[in-house]
């Protein structure tokens, strides 16, 4: 095993959304079933700046779209080997207990305790033993590092869509235009949706709707069932995919369901909200409503297929290439919602 020569790394710490500041670490040691990755390009979720949810963690390195080259391999690592580009797993299922078992990666007890150490927005970071065995893929030379970045996120857009029984000749709503959003309008594309419809607040991220794959775009205080029926050959939508947690939409989306449709709530609404339901409607129209979270290996392996092969092209989609120092901008980018949407960090600027 070679050791990296040097001591110290620079890490980008989160306080809160108005506060990210570029401090110095030492550099993770491995044991001998780990990795030393040297981050090459890390993407801000906006899960990272729900603040609501991060600010009671804080200070710490958050980050989990990563792409790098492994630097260091402990002597037992059989599998990878240093100078290889890879994608990182922050988060991996055990993949045998029950949960696991019953395709619910996503609730495993191992999934929500794991985690690279610090965190993306550093120069490197250590990979654990159980994020190695279950959580790491070489990534294949049709994929840049950039594009790689995408592979966590669209892995989760896999899955939601998958727990929605999307199909293609489906009818798709979108509501929330955010990347998210823009990941879910780009792979219902690629599945075959027979009409996009997609909403939001902003002109920009509407106008970006378009770009990446919907057919309709629209204003949020625009839909109605009506309008939306009117758009759509007299029908509602047969799935709805809700990427915002306001509640305003997450009402519409249970209003503009169409008979035996699907509803997929995607991003959650902040805590303590309670949203009124017409059971009733619901109960009667056979309508399915999913909640999805994170993504298991097996979404990790299509989603990687899906951009080796540029079926979903996520190339165009980054708007922001920043160095590490400027790691609180981009927080700022997200934060405001206005004119951005994929935001890179590269540590090793």
């Amino acid at each position: 095993m070679q050791i990296l020569k040097v001591s110290n790394m620079r890490v980008a710490v989160y306080y809160n959304n108005h506060d990210v500041r570029l401090e110095e670490r030492p550099v993770p040691k491995i044991g001998p079933d780990e990795l030393l990755v040297k981050v090459i390009a890390s993407g801000i979720c906006g899960s990272d700046v729900m603040e609501w949810y991060r600010i009671k963690k804080a200070p710490l390195v958050l980050g989990h779209e990563i792409t790098g080259e492994i630097v260091e391999a402990g002597k037992s690592v059989k599998k990878y080997k240093k100078g290889d580009r890879v994608f990182v797993s922050h988060h991996v299922p055990c993949e045998t207990c029950r949960y696991c078992k019953r395709g619910h990666e996503s609730v495993c007890d191992t999934l929500r305790k794991t985690n690279f150490d610090p965190g993306g927005f550093a120069e490197y970071i250590r990979v654990p033993a159980i994020n190695l065995k279950n959580g790491v893929y070489v990534l294949p030379k049709e994929i840049s590092f950039e594009e790689g970045v995408f592979i966590e996120p669209l892995g989760c857009v896999v899955r939601g869509q998958r727990f929605a029984h999307l199909q293609k000749g489906d009818s798709v709503l979108v509501l929330g235009s955010g990347m998210t959003g823009i990941l879910h309008i780009a792979l219902a594309k690629a599945r075959g949706a027979s009409r996009i419809i997609a909403t939001d607040i902003n002109d920009y991220r509407l106008k970006s709707a378009k770009q990446f794959g919907a057919d309709i775009v629209m204003h949020s205080n625009e839909l109605t069932p009506d309008t939306l029926r009117e758009l759509n050959d007299g029908r509602l939508a047969d799935v709805v995919i809700v990427c915002t947690g306001n509640a305003a939409a997450i009402s519409q989306a249970m209003h503009c369901v169409e008979q035996g449709g699907n509803i997929l709530f995607f991003a959650p609404p902040m805590p303590g909200v309670e949203i009124p339901m017409p059971l009733g409607n619901l109960w009667k129209d056979e309508i399915n409503m999913a909640t999805s979270y994170a993504a298991s290996p097996r979404d990790i392996k299509e989603t990687i297929e899906l951009i080796r092969t540029k079926a979903v092209d996520v190339r165009n989609m980054v708007t922001h290439r920043l160095p590490l120092a400027e790691t609180g901008r981009g927080f700022q980018l997200i934060a405001s919602a206005q004119d951005s949407m994929k935001v890179i960090i590269e540590p090793q600027r």
